[in-house]
Protein backbone atom coordinates (compact mmCIF):
# COMPACT_ATOMS: atom_id res chain seq x y z
CA UNK A 1 0.00 0.00 0.00
CA UNK A 2 1.37 3.49 -0.96
CA UNK A 3 0.33 6.76 -1.55
CA UNK A 4 2.41 10.05 -2.23
CA UNK A 5 1.53 14.14 -2.05
CA UNK A 6 3.58 17.16 -1.77
CA UNK A 7 5.14 19.68 0.82
CA UNK A 8 7.58 22.13 0.79
CA UNK A 9 10.75 22.73 2.64
CA UNK A 10 12.58 26.25 2.53
CA UNK A 11 15.88 27.48 1.63
CA UNK A 12 15.64 31.39 2.40
CA UNK A 13 13.11 32.47 0.60
CA UNK A 14 12.82 29.94 -2.03
CA UNK A 15 10.69 26.95 -1.66
CA UNK A 16 11.94 23.39 -2.72
CA UNK A 17 8.92 20.62 -3.52
CA UNK A 18 9.21 18.10 -0.93
CA UNK A 19 7.81 14.55 -2.14
CA UNK A 20 6.05 12.50 0.55
CA UNK A 21 5.68 8.97 0.20
CA UNK A 22 3.89 6.81 2.67
CA UNK A 23 4.47 3.22 2.40
CA UNK A 24 2.66 0.81 4.75
CA UNK A 25 3.75 -2.87 4.33
CA UNK A 26 4.61 -6.53 6.16
CA UNK A 27 6.93 -6.68 8.72
CA UNK A 28 8.07 -5.70 12.51
CA UNK A 29 6.04 -3.12 13.26
CA UNK A 30 6.90 0.35 13.31
CA UNK A 31 6.90 4.31 12.42
CA UNK A 32 10.08 5.24 10.75
CA UNK A 33 10.82 8.79 8.71
CA UNK A 34 13.40 8.97 6.40
CA UNK A 35 14.94 12.24 3.84
CA UNK A 36 17.02 13.89 6.51
CA UNK A 37 14.33 14.96 8.85
CA UNK A 38 15.27 17.33 11.47
CA UNK A 39 14.13 16.85 15.67
CA UNK A 40 10.69 18.55 14.83
CA UNK A 41 10.04 16.23 11.73
CA UNK A 42 11.12 13.00 13.80
CA UNK A 43 8.38 14.23 16.29
CA UNK A 44 5.75 13.84 14.06
CA UNK A 45 4.78 10.39 14.52
CA UNK A 46 3.63 11.14 17.94
CA UNK A 47 1.57 13.78 17.02
CA UNK A 48 0.33 12.07 13.94
CA UNK A 49 -0.51 8.60 16.43
CA UNK A 50 -2.15 10.83 19.27
CA UNK A 51 -3.91 13.07 16.22
CA UNK A 52 -5.63 9.26 15.22
CA UNK A 53 -6.26 8.31 18.54
CA UNK A 54 -8.89 11.93 19.00
CA UNK A 55 -10.50 10.82 16.12
CA UNK A 56 -10.97 7.25 17.49
CA UNK A 57 -8.86 5.96 14.48
CA UNK A 58 -5.50 3.32 15.25
CA UNK A 59 -2.40 3.05 12.78
CA UNK A 60 -1.94 -0.49 11.13
CA UNK A 61 0.04 -2.54 13.33
CA UNK A 62 2.26 -3.39 10.21
CA UNK A 63 5.35 -1.42 9.25
CA UNK A 64 5.39 1.90 7.90
CA UNK A 65 8.05 4.19 6.53
CA UNK A 66 7.21 8.24 5.47
CA UNK A 67 10.30 9.21 2.86
CA UNK A 68 10.52 12.75 2.43
CA UNK A 69 12.39 13.27 -0.82
CA UNK A 70 14.54 14.70 -2.06
CA UNK A 71 16.54 12.96 0.48
CA UNK A 72 19.57 15.14 0.52
CA UNK A 73 17.70 18.20 1.42
CA UNK A 74 17.64 19.18 4.99
CA UNK A 75 13.42 18.89 6.57
CA UNK A 76 13.13 21.13 9.32
CA UNK A 77 10.01 22.36 10.81
CA UNK A 78 6.10 20.96 12.14
CA UNK A 79 4.65 21.65 9.23
CA UNK A 80 5.19 17.84 7.99
CA UNK A 81 2.60 16.84 10.19
CA UNK A 82 -0.42 17.09 7.63
CA UNK A 83 1.31 15.74 5.29
CA UNK A 84 2.30 12.64 6.76
CA UNK A 85 -1.10 12.28 8.20
CA UNK A 86 -3.15 13.04 5.36
CA UNK A 87 -0.46 10.27 3.23
CA UNK A 88 -1.32 7.63 6.09
CA UNK A 89 -5.24 8.05 6.05
CA UNK A 90 -4.87 8.07 1.94
CA UNK A 91 -2.70 4.89 2.40
CA UNK A 92 -5.84 3.52 5.05
CA UNK A 93 -7.97 4.32 2.50
CA UNK A 94 -9.92 6.64 4.51
CA UNK A 95 -9.28 9.42 1.34
CA UNK A 96 -8.44 9.41 -1.82
CA UNK A 97 -5.04 9.52 -2.70
CA UNK A 98 -5.92 11.24 -6.66
CA UNK A 99 -7.40 14.17 -4.93
CA UNK A 100 -4.56 14.56 -2.19
CA UNK A 101 -2.07 14.93 -5.62
CA UNK A 102 -3.99 18.46 -6.33
CA UNK A 103 -2.66 19.97 -3.09
CA UNK A 104 0.68 21.16 -1.41
CA UNK A 105 0.11 20.33 2.02
CA UNK A 106 1.08 22.26 4.89
CA UNK A 107 0.35 21.81 8.66
CA UNK A 108 0.94 20.95 12.27
CA UNK A 109 -0.58 18.77 14.00
CA UNK A 110 -1.94 18.95 18.24
CA UNK A 111 -2.82 15.62 19.90
CA UNK A 112 -6.32 16.19 19.81
CA UNK A 113 -6.64 16.54 16.25
CA UNK A 114 -6.72 20.20 16.04
CA UNK A 115 -4.42 21.83 13.09
CA UNK A 116 -2.19 24.76 14.94
CA UNK A 117 -0.76 27.54 12.46
CA UNK A 118 2.55 27.61 11.16
CA UNK A 119 5.41 29.92 9.36
CA UNK A 120 5.88 30.21 5.62
CA UNK A 121 2.01 29.40 4.32
CA UNK A 122 2.07 32.85 1.76
CA UNK A 123 5.53 31.55 -0.35
CA UNK A 124 3.81 28.15 -0.18
CA UNK A 125 0.54 29.46 -1.52
CA UNK A 126 2.16 31.13 -4.52
CA UNK A 127 4.80 27.92 -4.72
CA UNK A 128 1.59 26.02 -5.35
CA UNK A 129 0.00 28.83 -7.55
CA UNK A 130 3.03 28.33 -9.68
CA UNK A 131 2.70 24.44 -9.85
CA UNK A 132 -1.20 25.13 -10.62
CA UNK A 133 -1.89 23.30 -7.55
CA UNK A 134 -4.37 23.90 -4.24
CA UNK A 135 -3.08 24.49 -0.86
CA UNK A 136 -4.04 22.52 2.41
CA UNK A 137 -3.40 24.31 5.06
CA UNK A 138 -4.31 25.35 9.05
CA UNK A 139 -7.79 27.59 9.13
CA UNK A 140 -5.59 30.18 10.85
CA UNK A 141 -3.27 30.36 7.99
CA UNK A 142 -5.63 30.64 5.51
CA UNK A 143 -6.31 34.48 4.91
CA UNK A 144 -2.48 34.22 4.71
CA UNK A 145 -2.85 31.34 1.39
CA UNK A 146 -5.77 33.62 0.01
CA UNK A 147 -3.10 36.67 -0.89
CA UNK A 148 -1.82 33.74 -3.60
CA UNK A 149 -4.55 34.19 -6.26
CA UNK A 150 -7.07 32.31 -7.61
CA UNK A 151 -6.13 28.81 -6.19
CA UNK A 152 -8.16 26.03 -3.87
CA UNK A 153 -7.67 26.74 -0.63
CA UNK A 154 -8.82 24.37 1.93
CA UNK A 155 -8.35 25.91 5.42
CA UNK A 156 -9.05 23.13 8.10
CA UNK A 157 -9.84 23.67 11.77
CA UNK A 158 -9.23 20.03 12.51
CA UNK A 159 -7.96 16.93 10.96
CA UNK A 160 -11.57 15.72 11.24
CA UNK A 161 -12.94 18.78 9.46
CA UNK A 162 -10.74 18.46 6.56
CA UNK A 163 -11.30 14.45 5.95
CA UNK A 164 -15.20 15.11 6.30
CA UNK A 165 -14.73 18.11 3.42
CA UNK A 166 -13.22 14.84 1.12
CA UNK A 167 -16.20 12.66 1.93
CA UNK A 168 -18.52 15.50 0.80
CA UNK A 169 -20.24 15.64 4.41
CA UNK A 170 -19.06 19.07 5.07
CA UNK A 171 -18.08 22.04 2.95
CA UNK A 172 -15.10 24.14 4.25
CA UNK A 173 -15.75 27.80 3.47
CA UNK A 174 -12.85 29.64 1.16
CA UNK A 175 -10.87 31.88 3.84
CA UNK A 176 -10.81 36.27 3.20
CA UNK A 177 -7.85 37.42 2.73
CA UNK A 178 -6.79 40.65 5.45
CA UNK A 179 -4.86 43.46 5.57
CA UNK A 180 -2.59 44.83 8.43
CA UNK A 181 -3.58 47.41 10.49
CA UNK A 182 -2.40 51.03 10.68
CA UNK A 183 0.91 50.32 12.60
CA UNK A 184 1.81 52.68 16.17
CA UNK A 185 4.75 54.36 14.03
CA UNK A 186 2.28 55.26 11.02
CA UNK A 187 0.20 57.32 13.61
CA UNK A 188 2.50 58.91 14.89
CA UNK A 189 2.89 62.56 13.73
CA UNK A 190 6.14 65.03 13.11
CA UNK A 191 4.24 67.94 14.05
CA UNK A 192 5.36 66.38 17.91
CA UNK A 193 8.78 66.59 17.47
CA UNK A 194 9.30 70.76 18.89
CA UNK A 195 12.51 72.40 17.26
CA UNK A 196 14.90 70.64 15.00
CA UNK A 197 13.82 71.99 12.06
CA UNK A 198 17.87 71.05 10.59
CA UNK A 199 16.78 67.64 11.60
CA UNK A 200 13.19 67.52 10.47
CA UNK A 201 14.33 68.41 6.72
CA UNK A 202 17.24 65.80 7.22
CA UNK A 203 14.49 63.20 7.85
CA UNK A 204 12.33 64.69 4.64
CA UNK A 205 15.32 64.08 2.20
CA UNK A 206 15.79 60.55 3.77
CA UNK A 207 12.36 59.51 3.25
CA UNK A 208 12.03 61.03 -0.11
CA UNK A 209 15.34 59.29 -1.74
CA UNK A 210 15.79 55.93 0.44
CA UNK A 211 19.20 56.97 2.41
CA UNK A 212 20.42 55.94 5.01
CA UNK A 213 20.56 58.77 8.06
CA UNK A 214 22.55 58.95 11.48
CA UNK A 215 21.41 61.31 13.84
CA UNK A 216 24.08 62.35 16.67
CA UNK A 217 22.86 64.59 19.72
CA UNK A 218 22.66 65.10 23.39
CA UNK A 219 19.77 62.81 25.42
CA UNK A 220 16.78 63.70 24.84
CA UNK A 221 17.33 65.87 21.49
CA UNK A 222 14.36 64.07 19.82
CA UNK A 223 16.81 61.35 18.35
CA UNK A 224 14.22 58.58 18.57
CA UNK A 225 10.76 60.53 18.39
CA UNK A 226 12.10 61.83 15.15
CA UNK A 227 12.79 58.11 13.76
CA UNK A 228 9.77 56.78 14.82
CA UNK A 229 8.22 59.02 12.63
CA UNK A 230 9.67 58.35 9.65
CA UNK A 231 6.86 55.44 8.72
CA UNK A 232 4.48 58.25 8.90
CA UNK A 233 6.13 60.21 6.14
CA UNK A 234 6.73 57.04 3.96
CA UNK A 235 4.23 55.85 1.17
CA UNK A 236 2.49 52.57 1.78
CA UNK A 237 4.30 49.63 0.50
CA UNK A 238 3.08 48.97 -3.27
CA UNK A 239 1.40 45.33 -4.10
CA UNK A 240 4.73 43.92 -4.82
CA UNK A 241 6.47 45.27 -2.35
CA UNK A 242 4.07 44.37 -0.05
CA UNK A 243 4.15 40.75 -1.20
CA UNK A 244 7.94 40.49 -0.65
CA UNK A 245 7.63 41.82 2.70
CA UNK A 246 4.62 39.97 4.17
CA UNK A 247 6.54 36.44 2.47
CA UNK A 248 9.45 36.94 4.83
CA UNK A 249 7.77 38.11 8.01
CA UNK A 250 5.56 34.62 7.11
CA UNK A 251 8.97 32.79 7.02
CA UNK A 252 10.06 34.26 10.62
CA UNK A 253 6.39 33.40 11.34
CA UNK A 254 5.84 36.78 12.48
CA UNK A 255 2.32 37.80 10.74
CA UNK A 256 -0.26 38.93 12.56
CA UNK A 257 -3.08 36.62 11.91
CA UNK A 258 -1.56 36.06 8.28
CA UNK A 259 -2.46 39.22 7.13
CA UNK A 260 -0.99 41.36 4.23
CA UNK A 261 1.37 44.03 5.53
CA UNK A 262 0.98 47.37 3.69
CA UNK A 263 2.66 49.42 6.42
CA UNK A 264 6.85 49.52 5.91
CA UNK A 265 8.35 47.36 8.58
CA UNK A 266 9.80 49.57 11.66
CA UNK A 267 12.12 47.43 13.24
CA UNK A 268 14.19 48.92 16.52
CA UNK A 269 16.25 46.15 18.00
CA UNK A 270 17.96 46.55 21.57
CA UNK A 271 21.40 47.33 21.12
CA UNK A 272 22.06 44.08 22.96
CA UNK A 273 21.01 41.85 19.66
CA UNK A 274 23.86 39.59 18.56
CA UNK A 275 25.21 39.24 14.69
CA UNK A 276 22.92 36.43 13.83
CA UNK A 277 19.72 38.51 15.36
CA UNK A 278 20.58 41.63 13.03
CA UNK A 279 21.93 40.02 9.59
CA UNK A 280 20.25 36.44 10.22
CA UNK A 281 21.02 32.96 10.98
CA UNK A 282 20.92 30.27 13.94
CA UNK A 283 20.17 26.72 13.45
CA UNK A 284 17.73 27.36 11.28
CA UNK A 285 18.92 30.13 9.49
CA UNK A 286 16.36 32.57 10.21
CA UNK A 287 15.81 36.14 8.91
CA UNK A 288 17.63 38.95 10.97
CA UNK A 289 16.54 42.71 11.77
CA UNK A 290 17.99 44.00 8.43
CA UNK A 291 15.55 41.37 6.61
CA UNK A 292 12.45 41.73 8.77
CA UNK A 293 13.02 45.29 7.70
CA UNK A 294 13.11 45.17 4.14
CA UNK A 295 11.65 47.62 1.85
CA UNK A 296 10.72 49.60 5.53
CA UNK A 297 13.09 51.11 8.36
CA UNK A 298 16.04 49.48 10.82
CA UNK A 299 16.61 51.78 13.87
CA UNK A 300 19.47 51.29 15.71
CA UNK A 301 19.50 52.93 18.84
CA UNK A 302 22.40 53.78 20.71
CA UNK A 303 24.21 52.37 17.85
CA UNK A 304 27.90 52.32 19.65
CA UNK A 305 26.43 50.18 22.53
CA UNK A 306 25.96 47.58 19.77
CA UNK A 307 28.66 44.74 19.64
CA UNK A 308 31.30 45.70 16.88
CA UNK A 309 31.01 42.61 15.00
CA UNK A 310 26.88 42.51 14.87
CA UNK A 311 27.49 46.13 13.34
CA UNK A 312 30.50 45.22 11.15
CA UNK A 313 27.87 42.35 9.66
CA UNK A 314 25.44 44.96 8.68
CA UNK A 315 27.91 46.30 5.85
CA UNK A 316 27.88 43.86 3.25
CA UNK A 317 23.78 43.56 3.07
CA UNK A 318 23.69 47.74 3.43
CA UNK A 319 25.27 48.23 0.47
CA UNK A 320 24.15 44.84 -1.69
CA UNK A 321 20.39 44.83 -0.69
CA UNK A 322 21.47 41.06 0.26
CA UNK A 323 21.70 39.49 3.88
CA UNK A 324 23.29 35.96 3.09
CA UNK A 325 23.58 33.59 5.44
CA UNK A 326 26.49 30.76 5.17
CA UNK A 327 26.65 27.68 7.12
CA UNK A 328 27.69 24.48 6.83
CA UNK A 329 24.85 23.06 6.69
CA UNK A 330 23.25 25.92 4.74
CA UNK A 331 23.92 28.75 2.37
CA UNK A 332 20.74 31.01 2.08
CA UNK A 333 20.30 34.71 0.66
CA UNK A 334 17.63 37.18 2.41
CA UNK A 335 16.53 40.83 0.94
CA UNK A 336 17.44 43.05 3.44
CA UNK A 337 17.21 46.95 1.39
CA UNK A 338 16.49 49.17 3.93
CA UNK A 339 17.03 52.44 5.39
CA UNK A 340 19.21 52.28 8.38
CA UNK A 341 18.32 55.23 10.81
CA UNK A 342 20.97 55.37 13.26
CA UNK A 343 20.65 57.86 16.37
CA UNK A 344 24.13 58.02 18.93
CA UNK A 345 24.77 60.57 21.69
CA UNK A 346 28.36 62.19 21.43
CA UNK A 347 30.25 60.31 24.04
CA UNK A 348 28.55 57.97 26.71
CA UNK A 349 27.93 60.44 29.48
CA UNK A 350 26.00 62.77 26.43
CA UNK A 351 27.11 66.01 27.18
CA UNK A 352 29.85 66.71 25.32
CA UNK A 353 29.29 70.07 24.27
CA UNK A 354 27.99 71.08 27.52
CA UNK A 355 31.37 71.89 29.50
CA UNK A 356 29.31 71.85 32.98
CA UNK A 357 27.53 68.52 33.06
CA UNK A 358 30.05 66.69 30.68
CA UNK A 359 32.51 64.54 32.36
CA UNK A 360 36.23 65.23 33.30
CA UNK A 361 37.85 62.82 30.11
CA UNK A 362 36.38 64.87 27.34
CA UNK A 363 36.99 65.12 24.31
CA UNK A 364 38.76 61.89 24.77
CA UNK A 365 35.98 60.37 26.14
CA UNK A 366 33.86 61.26 22.64
CA UNK A 367 37.00 59.74 20.77
CA UNK A 368 37.15 56.88 22.41
CA UNK A 369 33.10 56.29 22.18
CA UNK A 370 32.44 57.52 18.65
CA UNK A 371 35.53 55.18 17.53
CA UNK A 372 33.74 52.19 18.19
CA UNK A 373 31.42 52.79 14.73
CA UNK A 374 34.19 51.59 12.05
CA UNK A 375 35.11 54.36 9.07
CA UNK A 376 33.70 51.89 6.40
CA UNK A 377 30.29 51.79 8.08
CA UNK A 378 30.18 55.51 8.86
CA UNK A 379 30.54 55.58 5.47
CA UNK A 380 27.82 53.69 3.95
CA UNK A 381 25.46 56.81 5.99
CA UNK A 382 24.54 58.87 3.19
CA UNK A 383 23.40 61.84 5.84
CA UNK A 384 24.90 62.95 8.89
CA UNK A 385 22.90 65.46 11.09
CA UNK A 386 23.81 66.91 14.90
CA UNK A 387 21.08 67.59 16.89
CA UNK A 388 21.29 70.36 19.55
CA UNK A 389 20.12 70.08 22.91
CA UNK A 390 16.07 71.46 23.01
CA UNK A 391 15.68 75.39 24.45
CA UNK A 392 13.46 76.11 27.60
CA UNK A 393 12.21 78.51 24.63
CA UNK A 394 11.19 75.49 22.06
CA UNK A 395 9.78 72.92 25.15
CA UNK A 396 7.37 75.52 25.99
CA UNK A 397 5.98 77.06 22.58
CA UNK A 398 3.20 75.26 21.26
CA UNK A 399 3.79 72.61 18.17
CA UNK A 400 4.68 75.21 15.09
CA UNK A 401 5.90 72.58 12.67
CA UNK A 402 4.52 70.43 9.57
CA UNK A 403 2.01 68.16 10.22
CA UNK A 404 3.04 64.51 8.99
CA UNK A 405 0.88 64.09 6.35
CA UNK A 406 1.67 67.51 4.43
CA UNK A 407 5.31 66.28 4.59
CA UNK A 408 4.50 62.87 3.13
CA UNK A 409 2.73 64.32 0.10
CA UNK A 410 6.09 65.99 -0.70
CA UNK A 411 7.88 62.65 -0.42
CA UNK A 412 5.45 60.98 -2.37
CA UNK A 413 5.58 63.52 -5.14
CA UNK A 414 9.67 63.35 -4.94
CA UNK A 415 9.49 59.59 -5.28
CA UNK A 416 6.59 59.42 -8.35
CA UNK A 417 9.44 61.63 -10.39
CA UNK A 418 12.30 58.76 -9.39
CA UNK A 419 9.73 55.99 -10.40
CA UNK A 420 8.96 57.64 -13.88
CA UNK A 421 12.70 58.54 -13.82
CA UNK A 422 13.79 54.55 -13.24
CA UNK A 423 11.42 52.57 -15.15
CA UNK A 424 12.04 50.31 -17.62
CA UNK A 425 15.58 50.06 -16.33
CA UNK A 426 17.60 46.19 -17.01
CA UNK A 427 18.04 46.77 -13.47
CA UNK A 428 15.06 47.30 -11.29
CA UNK A 429 15.43 50.15 -8.97
CA UNK A 430 12.91 52.97 -8.30
CA UNK A 431 15.23 55.24 -5.68
CA UNK A 432 18.12 57.47 -6.26
CA UNK A 433 19.89 55.31 -3.29
CA UNK A 434 19.88 52.32 -5.45
CA UNK A 435 21.50 54.62 -8.27
CA UNK A 436 24.46 53.91 -9.54
CA UNK A 437 28.03 52.99 -11.85
CA UNK A 438 27.01 55.17 -15.83
CA UNK A 439 23.47 55.48 -14.45
CA UNK A 440 24.17 57.81 -11.61
CA UNK A 441 26.75 59.69 -13.63
CA UNK A 442 23.97 60.32 -15.93
CA UNK A 443 21.38 61.68 -13.79
CA UNK A 444 22.98 63.25 -10.77
CA UNK A 445 26.25 65.18 -12.63
CA UNK A 446 25.96 68.90 -11.37
CA UNK A 447 26.52 71.15 -13.30
CA UNK A 448 29.42 73.49 -13.77
CA UNK A 449 29.35 75.38 -10.33
CA UNK A 450 28.44 72.12 -8.28
CA UNK A 451 30.79 70.62 -9.99
CA UNK A 452 34.02 72.52 -8.86
CA UNK A 453 32.21 72.53 -5.23
CA UNK A 454 32.18 68.83 -5.04
CA UNK A 455 36.02 68.63 -6.83
CA UNK A 456 36.71 70.79 -3.93
CA UNK A 457 35.22 69.22 -0.83
CA UNK A 458 36.28 66.25 -2.06
CA UNK A 459 39.79 67.00 -1.48
CA UNK A 460 39.13 69.22 1.83
CA UNK A 461 37.12 66.28 3.55
CA UNK A 462 39.28 63.09 1.94
CA UNK A 463 35.99 61.87 0.58
CA UNK A 464 36.34 57.99 -0.28
CA UNK A 465 34.71 57.02 -3.55
CA UNK A 466 31.55 55.68 -1.93
CA UNK A 467 31.10 58.81 0.25
CA UNK A 468 31.25 60.65 -2.78
CA UNK A 469 28.77 58.99 -4.90
CA UNK A 470 26.70 59.08 -1.90
CA UNK A 471 26.85 63.22 -2.13
CA UNK A 472 25.87 62.63 -5.41
CA UNK A 473 22.72 60.46 -5.01
CA UNK A 474 21.62 62.81 -1.98
CA UNK A 475 22.01 65.83 -4.25
CA UNK A 476 19.78 64.14 -6.80
CA UNK A 477 17.44 63.44 -4.32
CA UNK A 478 17.46 67.72 -3.26
CA UNK A 479 16.67 68.53 -7.01
CA UNK A 480 14.06 66.56 -7.10
CA UNK A 481 12.11 68.15 -4.14
CA UNK A 482 13.15 71.35 -5.70
CA UNK A 483 11.67 70.01 -9.25
CA UNK A 484 14.71 70.55 -10.79
CA UNK A 485 15.79 68.92 -13.33
CA UNK A 486 19.72 69.07 -13.65
CA UNK A 487 21.85 69.07 -9.98
CA UNK A 488 22.89 72.61 -8.95
CA UNK A 489 25.57 73.67 -7.22
CA UNK A 490 22.92 74.17 -4.38
CA UNK A 491 22.18 70.86 -3.84
CA UNK A 492 25.26 69.70 -3.40
CA UNK A 493 26.03 72.52 -0.96
CA UNK A 494 23.19 71.10 1.08
CA UNK A 495 24.37 67.31 0.28
CA UNK A 496 27.60 68.24 1.70
CA UNK A 497 25.88 69.99 4.53
CA UNK A 498 25.38 66.51 5.51
CA UNK A 499 28.23 65.03 4.85
CA UNK A 500 30.02 66.05 8.78
CA UNK A 501 32.33 64.12 10.59
CA UNK A 502 31.58 64.38 14.32
CA UNK A 503 34.53 62.52 15.63
CA UNK A 504 36.10 65.29 18.00
CA UNK A 505 39.57 66.60 17.37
Amino acid sequence: MFARLNTVAFQGVDVITIDVQVQISSGLPGFTIVGLPDKAVGESRERVRSAFHAMGLSLPYRRIIINLAPADVQKEGSHYDLPIALGLLAVMGVLPSDILSEYVVVGELSLDSRLAPISGVLPTALHAASLNKGIICPRACGGEAAWAGEINVLAAENLLALINHFKGIQVLSPPVPQIEEESVQKSLDLRDVKGQETAKRALEVTAAGGHNLLMLGPPGAGKSMLASRLPGILPPLSPAEALEVTMIHSLAGQLNEGKLLRIRPFRDPHHSASMPALVGGGLRAQPGEISLAHNGVLFLDELPEFARAALEALRQPLESGKAVVSRANAHVTYPSRVQLIAAMNPCRCGYLSDPSRSCSRAPKCALDYQSKISGPLFDRIDLHVELPEISADDLTAPARGEQSAVVAARVQKAREIQEKRYVGLAVPICLNAQADGELLDEIATPDDAGQELLKKAAASFKLSARGYRRVLRVARTLADMAGSEGVLGEHIGEALSYRRVFFAS
